[in-house]
């Protein structure tokens, strides 16, 4: 266990001690002047005037010596509260033990709700902080986490639990950079954590494919918000607002949270930035054949309509649903093999076949959201080797899901257009250049202020 004290926690009787050292260094060092100074006395000569000087400065300075050993030295008060780094293996019980405190003193704190029971997890390499009077324990500190502090009182002979929870200061930060190899590579160049990286590309997904679409040359402009307490940085938070000119075209999304607190990216305009659909139901995708309603049929050899997309994977991979659906049909379904029909509402169905086979648990009448594995790729059905046979349909009707253009999500409500644009015109005036793009940091000096969330109490 390591005891951190603090120079002001210094106990009395060391205090004493080195008020007592002090204070003979001092009465030696006037004693050595005193001699010295007598003895220029006795060999100056009395009309001197230089020798009047010389005596006059040294008693003024016999003096001031004699009168700092007369003073007072002011020793601060010493500090009663310890702080214990926690050690591996160390446990509360075997903390307070070593500190003179019994179970009686730890165990009614467990019961004061959950926070309170964290104590039962501490760590190595975590602090805690403690106040006693003899056995008996007066306060207690322990950092839940970066922003919130656990805080124990004794009140009327029981204890009282608070978690308080530090304001922290939010500031945009602005990043900007150009592509010359992969996003990732040069999104870590600019600057950018690993995390607003990947959210960077989750964000554009459903416009631009970061496998076949970049080029150099295409450039990214990111909002990112900065946390500091007590003017000190703790790290990035949110992604604000993002921008990416791919091929000339520009894309623009911002963040906004409505008044319950829930956040979504939107286009400037307001349009949701999450379409209803992805663009494809694989991660890693390659066509093997297009939509072609003259396409000559590789097993039977005569003109067939292809009124989808064929997308070759390896036998097992993971295939998607391209929006929120239910099961409409779930089976063995001619040329298709095993084949998943979602339907999505009322206007739009999507299709996929030649599965190896189904994700466990997927039936028909099921609910499934957009992104979640339905099934995986096989050679089911007329088929020549592993692929997914892909075909989205509009009113019945098939549609190239590579060209068309694919419905938004439900964009900003009416009502709520006033405060989103009033939100959101800072990030998207850093992005257009308006503002100063800067790392913004936090004032010197600045406290936040502290306020409690939770408060326990035991019985007395």
């Amino acid at each position: 266990m390591k005891l951190d004290y603090s120079p002001v926690e210094r106990s009395p009787r060391s205090a004493r001690r080195a008020f007592l050292v002090a204070a003979v260094c001092v009465i030696g060092l006037a004693t050595l002047v005193s001699r010295e100074t007598n003895a220029k006395r006795q060999s100056l000569q009395p009309d001197s005037l230089l020798g009047d000087i010389a005596v006059a400065e040294a008693v003024a300075y016999e003096n001031a010596l004699q009168g700092a050993v007369a003073d007072t030295l002011m020793v601060p008060p010493a500090s009663d509260w310890t702080r214990i780094e926690i050690e591996a293996g160390q446990t509360l019980s075997s903390l307070f033990d070593a500190q003179g405190l019994g179970p009686e003193q730890w165990m009614p704190i467990l019961e004061l709700g959950k926070e309170a029971r964290q104590l039962k997890r501490i760590k190595a390499g975590e602090t805690l902080e403690l106040r006693k009077s003899g056995d008996q324990l007066q306060e207690l500190r322990y950092a839940l986490d970066e922003l919130r502090t656990l805080q124990v009182q004794r009140v009327e002979g029981g204890f009282e639990v608070t978690t308080l929870t530090a304001a922290v200061d939010r500031y945009p930060r602005t990043v900007s950079g150009n592509i010359d190899s992969s996003l990732f590579v040069s999104g870590q160049r600019a600057g950018l954590p690993v995390r607003v990286v990947m959210e960077l590309a989750e964000l554009f997904r459903y416009d631009i494919d970061f496998a076949l679409d970049l080029r150099v040359g295409d450039r990214f402009t990111v909002v990112l918000e900065e946390l500091y307490k007590d003017g000190k940085k703790l790290r990035d938070g949110d992604l604000l607002a993002a921008e990416f000119v791919n091929q000339g075209k520009v894309h623009r999304a911002v963040r906004y949270r409505d008044a319950q607190g829930r956040s979504a990216f939107y286009t400037p305009d307001g349009e949701s930035l999450r379409k209803a659909f992805f663009r494809t139901p694989l991660d890693v995708v390659r066509i093997s054949s297009h939509f072609n309603l003259r396409r000559r049929h590789p097993i039977l050899n005569t003109i067939r309509a292809h009124k989808g997309t064929d997308y070759a994977a390896a036998s097992g991979t993971p295939i998607k649903a391209t929006g929120d659906g239910r099961v409409d049909f779930m089976g063995t379904k001619g040329g298709y093999g095993r084949v998943v029909i979602l339907k999505h509402g009322s206007k739009y169905e999507t299709l996929y076949a030649h599965m190896s086979r189904y994700r466990a648990g997927l039936k028909t009448g099921a609910t499934v959201k957009q992104g979640q594995v339905i099934g995986y790729v096989g050679s089911s059905g007329l088929a020549t080797a592993p692929h997914l046979h892909y075909e989205f349909r509009v009113n019945g009707i098939h549609k190239n899901p590579v060209s068309i253009v694919m419905p938004r999500a439900n964009p900003i409500a009416r009502a709520q257009l006033a405060a989103f644009r009033q939100q959101i015109a800072p990030y998207v005036a850093q992005i257009e250049g308006a503002g100063a793009p800067r790392v913004a940091k936090a004032p010197a000096g600045v406290v936040p202020a502290i306020s409690v969330v939770e408060t326990a109490r035991s019985a007395p």
